[in-house]
């Protein structure tokens, strides 16, 4: 990626330890795999919380990273209610 001008960090809080590392398992694939030319992610787990910190080169880059992470915490979360 060129010269990364933007950034944010995404926090998500579970009821547990357990259920926020069963979280970031199923997503942490993602993390090398979805990086483009624009934007990188990187995944990181403290106790009951979730960090996606993005970075990326324009704010359009940044807010699809952003809305691809939300959607996949979304769906780790659905999958893991079932």
């Amino acid at each position: 990626m060129t010269s990364a001008r933007h950034a944010t960090t995404l926090r998500f809080s579970y009821a547990s330890p357990d259920i926020a590392q069963r979280i970031a398992e199923s997503v942490r694939p993602e993390a090398g795999a979805i990086e483009g030319d624009r934007t990188t992610a990187s995944l990181s787990r403290d106790g009951s919380v979730v960090r996606v910190e993005i970075v990326a080169s324009d704010l359009t880059a940044l807010r699809a990273g952003q809305n691809t992470w939300v959607t996949l915490l979304e769906v780790a979360e659905r999958t893991g209610d079932t």
